[in-house]
């Protein structure tokens, strides 16, 4: 093997690559000097190192420099109040329109709760319905302190930290506060009651609370 790396280059693959083979003290001198240049902290000590083993070329890729990436800023509040990002259009206030959300939800529900069934138990039912997403369920007030509340039932179209935004079979946009309030979600005979002022908080927020079995309310 080592006499096939010291070994003259044939001339005909000479020509072929462009290059003129060395001489062997031209080739040892050009071996030397390249080792050097490559290994200069190992300099002193080449001729022993190469004799016990082999040895790594040092080899540094350029550094690039590294651009800093702007992240998109979301909107603030202001912006999106100016935006009406959140406003529902007069047009799409439709009862109708909403059905198969309601319909999705229901189905969500079924699925979330394993099926429900005369025998499953009511209150792990309650504290799945109040852990859920409940975009698309049909909401109902049965109290709340003030009384032109009570009564009001439609799809949920829009949950926020204080609110709920309900469409009613009537086609109103409704925004019912959740203080004070006692809303009612049913589905195939199951029955949950959401206590309003032990619920404010952001939809996203509400999977890792804990309610309690019972809930109170101060009319």
């Amino acid at each position: 093997m080592e006499a096939d790396v010291k070994s003259k280059l044939p001339s005909e693959h000479a020509d072929i690559l462009g290059v003129q083979s060395q001489g062997t003290k031209q080739a040892a001198l050009f071996t030397s000097s390249f080792l050097k240049r490559s290994l200069p902290s190992r300099k002193d000590r080449l001729d022993e190192q190469l004799l016990r083993k082999a040895v790594v070329l040092e080899y540094s890729k350029p550094k690039k420099a590294k651009v800093k990436r702007k992240k998109a800023k979301g909107l603030n509040a202001r912006e999106r109040r100016e935006l009406k990002v959140f406003q529902i259009k007069p047009e799409h206030q439709k009862y109708s329109l909403f059905l198969p959300l309601h319909e999705l939800w229901k189905q969500y529900i079924r699925d979330l709760c394993n099926g429900l069934k005369p025998e499953s138990n009511p209150q792990t039912i309650q504290q799945k319905f109040l852990k859920a997403d409940l975009h698309g369920a049909v909401l109902t007030v049965v109290r709340s302190k003030c009384p032109s509340y009570v009564g009001s039932r439609g799809i949920l179209v829009q949950e926020m930290k204080h609110v709920f935004k309900i469409i009613t079979e009537e086609d109103k946009l409704k925004v019912i506060p959740k203080r004070n309030s006692v809303f009612s979600v049913e589905i195939d005979g199951f029955v949950s009651h959401i206590y309003g002022s032990k619920f404010e908080l952001r939809s996203s927020e509400r999977s890792a609370k804990k309610f309690k079995a019972r809930g109170t309310i101060d009319l």
